[in-house]
C-alpha cells in the first residue's frame, strides 16, 4: 500500500466518487437547461407586460401596472413575493436582451450562473455604451471567465468594464448617489441589520464616528469596571468596585447603541423646518412601530415572543418595554374558538374603525406581503365610487403598490366573512387571503357579535 492509499480510500472508493462526481456533472447540466429555460420564460413575460402596456397614453404608469400583475401572477405559483418576481424579470429581460453572447455561453457550459452576474453586474457601467463596444466588452469577458471563478475574475471584469465605459465615473457616482436609501433585513433571534446604501466617503465618516464616540465611552469607564470588559485577553470577569454592575459592553455593542440613541432622539443638523435659534419638527419626530404583545408575556407571567408587524418576533423585554412608554392601547378580544377579532377596546383613539383593522389585519392582505398595517392604505373592497359602504366588511389594509395594482390591473377581490380575501389573478387562478390569526386574545366568560358591523348575506 503506498502512502496515499488511507487518504484515497480502496479502488472501489475512487470509483464511487467518480461515479458521484459524474452525478454532480450531469445534475448541472439540467440544472443549468433549466435555469436558462426559466431566465428566457421570465424574460417572455417582461416583454409580455410591455406589449399590453403599449400605446396608452400613460405609458410609464400602465406598464408598471401591466408588470406588477404579471409578477403576481408568477409569484401565486412560485409561492414568492410579486416584489421578488419582478426584480427578476427585470433581470431575465436585462440578461436576454443586452448580453445574448453571455446567456449563450452559460447555456454552453462554458460559464456558470456566477460568472453570468459578475458580468452584467460589471456590464451595468455600459448602459450608455455603444451596442459594439458593449459586444467586445461581453466577449472579452466571457473569455477571461472561461480561466478561472467567478471570485477571482470579479475585479479584473470590473476594471475590464471601466475601460469600455462612455461615461466618466463620476458621473455615474452622482446617479448612484441618487439611490441612496435605507432598509431592514429581518433576521433572527428578534434581531435585523439596518443597511444605509450612501457614498462611501459618507459611509466612512459615519463608521468613524460611530468609533470615536463609542471609544471614548469606553475609555471613560473606571479602571476597575473597564477592567472587567477589556481584559488582558479582552474578555476579563473581575467585577468593578462599588454595587453598579460593571460596563461589559464591546466596542462593536457601544458603537451600535450610540448610533440607535442618535437616530432615535437625535436631531439632524441641517432640518429645514427649524426657525430661529429653535429646534424644528424633524427633531421631535420619533419611530412608530406596531406591535402586538401577548397578555401573559406583557404581565411578566411568561416570556413569550411578541410579533413586530411586517418583521419579524422580538423578545418579551423589549415588548414589555415598549409597551410601557406607549400612549395609547387597544386591547384586542377574538373568537374563544377560531380566534377571529370580534372587537376592539380602545383607548385615546378617534378612529374606531381604523384600530379594529389595523388588530384584525396587522399586514398588507395581498397574498405573501407583509408590509406593516401601520404604512398600509385602507382599501374598500368594493369601490367607495361604485357604491361601496365604508364598513368593516368591505374595509381592509393594502400597501400602496398592491392597492394600486388594485385599481389599475385585472386582478379582483372579494371579501368574505371574517375579513377573509379571495384573490382572482387575470388567468382565473383563485387565491385565499385568510385574515392573520391574532396572537393576543383576551377571552371574556362570554361575547356577544352585535357590536361588529355584519357584512350582507351572500
Amino acid at each position: 500500500m503506498d502512502e496515499y492509499s488511507g487518504a484515497m480510500g480502496s479502488d472501489a472508493d475512487v470509483a464511487a466518487l467518480a461515479s458521484i462526481v459524474g452525478e454532480v456533472e450531469g445534475a448541472v447540466v439540467l440544472l443549468t437547461a433549466a435555469q436558462v429555460a426559466e431566465v428566457r420564460a421570465l424574460a417572455r413575460a417582461g416583454q409580455l407586460a410591455a406589449r399590453q402596456a403599449a400605446g396608452s397614453p400613460a405609458a410609464v404608469r400602465a406598464h408598471d401596472m401591466a408588470l406588477r400583475s404579471v409578477a403576481a401572477e408568477l409569484g401565486g405559483v412560485l409561492r414568492v413575493t410579486d416584489r421578488t418576481v419582478q426584480s427578476r424579470i427585470d433581470e431575465a429581460r436585462d440578461l436576454v436582451e443586452h448580453y445574448a453572447a453571455t446567456l449563450g455561453a452559460w447555456e454552453t457550459g462554458r460559464i456558470t450562473r456566477g460568472h453570468v452576474r459578475v458580468i452584467t453586474d460589471a456590464g451595468s457601467v455600459l448602459v450608455d455604451a455603444s451596442p459594439e463596444r458593449r459586444a467586445e466588452f461581453e466577449a472579452a469577458a466571457i473569455a477571461r471567465c472561461e480561466r478561472d471563478t467567478p471570485n477571482r475574475v470579479r475585479s479584473e471584469i470590473e476594471i475590464l468594464a471601466e475601460r469600455f465605459a462612455e461615461r466618466s465615473f463620476t458621473d455615474r457616482h452622482r446617479d448612484a448617489a441618487a439611490e441612496r436609501r435605507v432598509r431592514v433585513v429581518p433576521g433572527s433571534a428578534g434581531m435585523s441589520d439596518l443597511i444605509a446604501t450612501l457614498p462611501t466617503v459618507i459611509a466612512d465618516g459615519i463608521l468613524d464616528r460611530l468609533t470615536q464616540q463609542a471609544q471614548t465611552i469606553v475609555d471613560a469607564r473606571e479602571p476597575g469596571n473597564a477592567g472587567s470588559a477589556f481584559g488582558a485577553n479582552g474578555t476579563g470577569d473581575a467585577a468593578s468596585a462599588g454595587d453598579s454592575e460593571p460596563d461589559r459592553r464591546r466596542i462593536d455593542q457601544v458603537r451600535a447603541d450610540v448610533f440607535s440613541d442618535l437616530l432615535l432622539a437625535g436631531a439632524p443638523a441641517l432640518d429645514p423646518t427649524a426657525t430661529g435659534d429653535g429646534q424644528g419638527s424633524l427633531g421631535a419626530i420619533r419611530a412608530q412601530v406596531q406591535v402586538i404583545v401577548p397578555a401573559l408575556t406583557l404581565l411578566g407571567v411568561d416570556d413569550g415572543p411578541a410579533d413586530l408587524v411586517g418583521r419579524s418576533p422580538i423578545d418579551a423585554d423589549t415588548a414589555r418595554c415598549l409597551a410601557g412608554n406607549t400612549h395609547s392601547w387597544a386591547r384586542v378580544l377574538t373568537d374563544p374558538v377560531e380566534g377571529t377579532v370580534l372587537a376592539v377596546d380602545r383607548y385615546r383613539t378617534p378612529w374606531p374603525q381604523r384600530r379594529f383593522l389595523r388588530a384584525r389585519d396587522q399586514h398588507c392582505r395581498f397574498p405573501g406581503c407583509r408590509r406593516a398595517a401601520i404604512r398600509c392604505e385602507i382599501d374598500h373592497t368594493i369601490d367607495a365610487a361604485k357604491g361601496g359602504p365604508t364598513a368593516l366588511w368591505n374595509l381592509a389594509h393594502l400597501c400602496q403598490r398592491h392597492h394600486s395594482m388594485k385599481q389599475f390591473t385585472r386582478w379582483k377581490v372579494r371579501q368574505l366573512p371574517g375579513g377573509v380575501l379571495e384573490w382572482t389573478s387575470p388567468t382565473g387562478r383563485i387565491y385565499r387571503e385568510d385574515a392573520p390569526a391574532p396572537p393576543v386574545a383576551f377571552t371574556p366568560a362570554s361575547i356577544s357579535t352585535t357590536a361588529v358591523d355584519e357584512p350582507p348575506p351572500f
